[in-house]
């Protein structure tokens, strides 16, 4: 098996990290940076991000495996004092494979159009002001919004910045996007629906900017600042994310753990 690691950087995970390609080597297993089967991220659901996106083009073709060395995380499934156990199921099982869905981001500027894929969520929010936007789905108008901001997230996402604003949790068996509002403005002239609205797979919708403005995006944990955004549109991604799971971790039961703050025995 070919794996590489990525780990958060500070030295408790470097440790991980050196123990871990002790074991691996032990078992046979193949050290590869640049074409691995399989990513371990070593550290939180931030550094699981960060390890997305330095092999999205190859997300196709490997699937990821997440240990974690503080709070219990959305994407991994092993705690730092199951390394060994994790190395020896690693080479000894099969593992189980759960494909989440992405949302590919399509950014329109007079410069050209450049693309994103979010594994967790996109923002779009004002820097000077408030966002002035129209929100379109299937090319139809749907809202005028004006407000702080938008959050677009995948079912992964949606228990993150999404939650926070009132949008609905959403299984990652559910191939969709979910719209949410961020401090939405309303009177006469900007009238928005006040709810999160969950797009299908087959549907899209664009976020186009009604004057001239300093945006600030945010795909996952990158952020880029810009005042020359004409549009952005989003969809559910044709690409999905894939994790191996070598023990069962029930999506419902993360939600659980991470918001109710307790396990059943």
């Amino acid at each position: 098996m070919r794996y590489v690691v990525i780990d958060r950087g500070d030295p408790y995970s470097k440790e991980l990290v050196e123990r871990f390609h002790e074991l691996a080597a032990d078992k046979g297993f193949i050290r590869d940076d640049h074409e691995p089967e399989k990513v371990i991220s070593i550290g939180g659901d931030g550094t699981m991000l960060h390890a997305f996106h330095k092999f999205t083009d190859r997300v196709s073709d490997i699937s990821f495996v997440g240990v974690h060395t503080g709070h219990l995380g959305f994407f991994a499934d092993w705690q730092a004092h199951e390394l060994e156990e994790l190395v020896e199921v690693m080479s000894t099982s099969e593992p189980s494979y759960v494909r989440y869905p992405l949302v590919d981001i399509e950014l329109e500027t007079p410069m050209g159009k450049t693309n994103y894929t979010a594994v967790n969520e996109f923002t779009l929010k004002g820097v000077d002001g408030t966002l002035v936007a129209q929100i379109d789905i299937n090319n139809e108008l749907f809202e005028m919004f004006r407000g702080d901001g938008i959050v677009i997230s995948t079912p992964s996402g949606s228990t993150a910045y999404n939650k926070s604003v009132g949008g609905a949790v959403i299984h990652p068996s559910i191939s969709s996007l979910q719209i949410a509002e961020i401090a939405s403005i309303n009177n006469r002239v900007y009238r928005t629906l006040g709810s999160s609205v969950v797009l299908p797979q087959h549907h899209h919708c664009d976020i186009i900017s009604k004057k001239e403005q300093r945006l600030l995006l945010t795909v996952d944990h990158l952020s880029i600042q810009r005042n020359d955004i004409q549009s952005v549109r989003c969809r559910v991604s044709d690409r999905k994310v894939c994790f191996a799971r070598y023990r069962p971790f029930p999506f419902w039961n993360r939600v659980r753990e991470a918001f109710m703050g307790y396990e059943v025995k």
